[in-house]
C-alpha cells in the first residue's frame, strides 16, 4: 500500500469513524434523554432506529448516484446532510417545545446524509486499487475505524453529556466538517469512465443489477443476511449492556462508557488484524466467517445462566471477536466479487442491509426479556455460521468477478 493510497484511506477512514459517533455516542446518553425529554426507553431506542431506517431506504439511491457521477460528489454533500441533521436535534434541544419530536426530525435528516457516506466507502476503496490483496487491506483498515468509533463512542459519548447533555448532537456536525476538508484534499479517486463515454440510462442500470442479484443470489444475499444478523447483535448487546450497567450496577456518565468500550475494543483490534492477515484468499474469508460467527453463539450460551457483571463483559468481548473477524471478511468478498460500475450499487445494498439490523437490535432488546435476548442472539449467530457455510461459494483464492457485460 503506497504512501500515496495511505493518504487516502486515511481520509475515507474518517468517514465511518464521524458516522459511527454520530449514532453509537447517544446509546450511553440514552437513560439520560429518557429523563431531559420525559420518554419511555422505547422511545428513546427510536433515536437510534430512524437514523437507520432512513439510511436504510436512501442507501441504494446514493449507491447508483455513486456509480454514475462518482464517489466524492455523493461523499461530501452527504456529510454536510449529516452535520446539519445534528445541528437541528441540538437546537431543538435547546429551543424546542416538542424537542424528542424535532430531535427525531434531525436524526431522520442525519440518516439520509450517513446513506450517502459511510456505504460509499467501501466501494471507493475498491476503486482505488487493481490489487485485491491491496483491497482486503484497505477494507480493514475501514472496518476498523469503523469499530475504533463504536470504541471512542461511549466514552465521548458519556463524556459530552456529562458537560451538558445536548453536546452529543452538536458534535456531529463538527465532526463532519473534519471529515469533509480530508475528503477534499487527500482522496483522489480514479475516473473510470473514459472521455466521451455513453453513461447507462437508469433502465439499463436496474437491468443489470437485476441481473447480478439473479444469477448470484446465494453467495450475495447470504452476505446480507449474515451483515443483518451481526449489526443486530452488535447494537442489541449494546443497547442492552447500556442499560443493565445503568440499572443493576448504577453506573453512568464516563465509567459506563469505559465499560462499553472493552467489547468494543476487542471488535475493533480483531477487525483490524483480521484485514492485515487475510489476503485475498476467498475461501479463507469464507471460512473465518463461519466460525467468527460460531463462536459468537457459543459465547452468549453462559448468559443465559448468569448475568455477573464481570461475566457480561468477558461473554460481549468473546462475541465482539468474532464479529470483528467476520466484517472485513464480508466488506472484502462483497466488494472484489463485484464489477467497479456496479460495485457502488450492490455494496449500498449490502450496507442498507447491515443498518436494518442496527434499525431492529435496540427496541427488540428493549421490548423483550433478556433471556429471550440471548437466545435469539444464539439463534442468530448459528444461523449466520450455517449460511456462510451453504450459501457462499468461492473458487479457489481468486475472487470471481460477476459481470453482466456480453462476451
Amino acid at each position: 500500500m503506497g504512501s500515496e493510497k495511505k493518504l487516502d484511506i486515511l481520509a475515507l477512514s474518517s468517514i465511518p469513524l464521524v458516522m459511527t459517533l454520530g449514532n453509537s455516542m447517544l446509546i450511553p446518553v440514552l437513560p439520560q434523554l429518557e429523563k431531559k425529554l420525559a420518554i419511555t426507553g422505547f422511545q428513546s431506542s427510536l433515536i437510534i432506529t430512524v437514523y437507520s431506517i432512513f439510511a436504510i431506504l436512501c442507501i441504494p439511491i446514493a449507491g447508483y448516484l455513486s456509480d454514475r457521477f462518482g464517489r466524492k460528489k455523493v461523499l461530501i454533500p452527504s456529510l454536510i446532510i449529516a452535520g446539519m441533521g445534528g445541528l437541528i436535534c441540538g437546537f431543538a434541544s435547546i429551543y424546542g417545545t416538542n424537542a424528542y419530536v424535532f430531535i427525531i426530525i434531525g436524526r431522520v435528516v442525519q440518516g439520509i446524509g450517513a446513506a450517502g457516506a459511510f456505504p460509499v466507502v467501501i466501494p471507493t476503496v475498491g476503486d482505488l486499487y487493481e490489487n485485491d490483496d491491496e483491497i482486503t487491506k484497505g477494507l480493514g483498515l475501514i472496518e476498523t475505524s469503523n469499530t475504533f468509533g463504536k470504541v471512542l463512542s461511549p466514552v465521548l459519548g458519556a463524556l459530552f453529556a456529562a458537560w451538558i447533555w445536548f453536546i452529543p448532537f452538536f458534535s456531529i456536525p463538527v465532526f463532519s466538517l473534519l471529515s469533509i476538508l480530508l475528503i477534499v484534499l487527500l482522496v483522489k479517486v480514479p475516473i473510470r469512465q473514459k472521455e466521451g463515454e455513453a453513461k447507462q440510462t437508469i433502465k439499463e442500470f436496474i437491468h443489470e443489477v437485476g441481473v447480478i442479484l439473479r444469477r448470484e443470489k446465494k453467495w450475495i444475499f447470504g452476505i446480507f443476511i449474515i451483515g443483518i444478523v451481526s449489526m443486530f447483535t452488535l447494537f442489541g448487546f449494546l443497547y442492552y449492556l447500556s442499560i443493565r450497567l445503568e440499572q443493576a450496577y448504577g453506573m453512568d456518565g464516563v465509567m459506563k462508557g469505559l465499560y462499553l468500550a472493552i467489547p468494543l475494543l476487542f471488535l475493533c483490534l480483531t477487525s483490524y488484524i483480521t484485514g492485515k492477515v487475510i489476503g485475498k484468499g476467498k475461501d479463507k474469508m469464507k471460512w473465518v466467517i463461519v466460525f467468527a460467527s460460531l463462536l459468537s453463539s457459543v459465547a452468549f450460551i453462559p448468559l443465559i445462566f448468569t448475568e455477573g457483571k464481570w461475566m457480561i463483559l468477558i461473554i460481549f468481548s468473546v462475541a465482539g471477536i468474532g464479529m470483528g473477524a467476520a466484517l472485513p471478511c464480508l466488506d472484502a468478498l462483497i466488494t472484489e466479487g463485484i464489477e467497479k460500475e456496479h460495485r457502488g450499487t450492490i455494496t449500498s445494498i449490502y450496507s442498507s442491509m447491515r443498518f436494518t439490523g442496527v434499525a431492529a437490535g435496540p427496541p427488540l432488546v428493549a421490548l423483550i426479556e433478556p433471556f429471550h435476548t440471548f437466545i435469539t442472539f444464539i439463534v442468530l449467530s448459528i444461523l449466520s455460521s450455517l449460511v456462510g457455510m451453504l450459501f457462499i461459494k468461492v473458487q479457489g483464492n481468486t475472487p470471481q468477478v460477476i459481470s453482466t457485460k456480453k462476451a
